[in-house]
């Protein structure tokens, strides 16, 4: 076994963990990334890319359905399932090929291929094959979907999401189980191509919404497109040729039992943390089993070892994943001198229709006397003129300074939307100075300026 000396060794090399590379290098470090599986981040491969090109296509199906009501027709609406997955297959492999040749760019004596196990708070054995002695290290080693033993029975009739973006045609039927992110984005994306779906969902949590108000308005919008069950108990599950059985039971309904070409698992992911030896470091776990560590500074404890990405289970998401990397990789290179980070806004979106989205604070974060507004998309001129009037937005701000702090919200354009308010939440503008913007006519942002409106107004009473 040959010995490697660094002062940074960083495992994964996924969007933190490659930004935790670069971030020390500039710091002028000697940083070694180690990866044991294939290069590409999970954003690109099996995440946010590949969903958003099934999406792209099962809007323009939707889009062809929904032509009539403009006075538009048109007539024999064909989805080639084949042509779907192909294309999205080849323009997530262009995307895999930026993030490859990024990799590519890197020098080779920075680069390790191994599995990266602890030895101790600052030793990694890699592969069996190299001893990595390092000042400081850095784990990013990201998330796998969640497999539950209780649907091992049906073999590659349960699927997650990784599997959708392989396949080179669209099946028949469906069950979703989940309706968070990803069961969202993929079951109605699904449906929308013509798949027979079912979205089932133990809780009766959508998309991550905190605010009754803009969840009511959401969920009555999905349940008039989807087959959507909500608060459902699986009671069984088992292989019946080339089908999966499922029982599942709605409180006060009687039990259902259906069979579906593939039962999607789509409820939550699990970091990436079996077999890295953490029980040969001084690291303490929660109840959860996962590191407890600074979330300013990303440090383990009182440990050199640093925590990037998706695997600390903050926020699963690609800018996060990319933030945590720089603050790691830069504490990893100036450890001990460790230095708290200031975050950005906080900024998450969910790509269904309508879309949802929140900034800054949650619902259920709100100080007991935070002013709140709301609009209403119902009857939102730029709304209407689409036909996409349906959701709400809801916006939050301090009663007494006047200070912009948050919104949750359900409608069209939301992944804008969203974006102006988390940059006037990271601003730390009064309502007062948002309302000075600019707002032209007709767009959908005149419903922003109806809620800041009435939210300045709840402010003056």
């Amino acid at each position: 076994m040959k010995t490697l000396q660094v002062d940074v060794a960083v495992i994964g090399a996924g969007t933190a963990g490659m930004t935790a590379w670069r971030a020390a290098a500039r710091e002028g470090a000697r940083v070694v990334l180690i990866e044991d599986g294939p290069y590409g981040t999970t954003c690109a491969r099996v995440g946010c890319m590949p969903s958003k090109l099934l999406i792209a296509a099962a809007d323009a199906a939707q889009g062809a359905r929904d032509a009539a009501s403009f006075g538009v027709h048109v007539g024999g609406l064909r989805i080639d399932g084949r042509e779907v997955m192909e294309r999205v297959r080849r323009e997530r492999d262009r995307f895999v090929g930026f993030t490859l040749r990024s990799i590519e760019s890197m020098p080779e004596e920075d680069k390790l291929r191994g599995r990266a196990r602890f030895v101790s708070d600052t030793v990694l054995d890699v592969g069996g094959h190299t001893r990595v002695e390092a000042r400081a290290i850095v784990i990013a080693t990201g998330t796998r979907p969640n497999v539950p033993a209780q649907y091992e029975p049906l073999g590659e009739r349960a699927i997650v999401n990784d599997d959708v973006f392989e396949w080179h045609d669209l099946p028949e039927s469906v069950l979703v189980l989940g309706a968070g992110v990803i069961g969202l984005e993929l079951g109605q994306a699904l449906s929308r191509l013509g798949v027979r779906t079912r979205i089932v969902q133990r809780s009766a949590h959508i998309g991550g919404l905190r605010d009754p108000l803009v969840y009511q308005s959401a969920l009555a919008a999905f349940r008039n497109e989807l087959d959507l069950c909500l608060d459902a108990a699986i009671l069984g599950v088992r292989r019946v040729g080339s089908e999966a059985e499922v029982r599942y039971q709605v409180p006060g309904c009687a039990e259902v039992v259906e069979r579906f070409e593939y039962v999607l698992l789509a409820a939550g992911r699990v970091p990436n943390l079996e077999g890295m030896g953490l029980e040969n470091t001084s690291i303490k776990l929660d109840e959860r089993g996962r590191p407890l560590f600074d979330p300013a500074t990303l440090r383990i404890g009182e440990t050199p070892i640093f925590i990037a990405g998706d695997v600390n289970g903050i926020l699963p998401l690609l800018h996060e994943a990319a933030d945590d990397g720089r603050i790691a990789g830069r504490n990893a290179a100036r450890y001990p001198d460790v230095q708290a980070a200031e975050r950005r806004a906080a900024l998450s979106i969910v790509f269904t229709d309508p879309q949802l989205a929140a900034v800054g604070l949650r619902f259920n974060e709100l100080p007991p006397d935070a002013a709140v507004a709301e609009v209403d998309f119902a009857d939102q001129g730029r709304s209407r003129i689409m036909l996409k009037n349906r959701g709400k937005l809801r916006v939050y701000a301090e009663r007494d300074s006047g200070v912009f702090i948050g919104a949750e919200m359900a409608g069209p354009a939301m992944e804008h939307i969203a974006h102006l308010l988390a940059w006037a939440v990271q601003q730390r503008l009064t309502v007062q100075q948002m309302l000075a913007m600019p707002f032209y006519h007709p767009v959908i942002e005149e419903g922003v300026r109806t809620a800041l409106q009435r939210l300045a107004g709840e402010m003056a009473e």
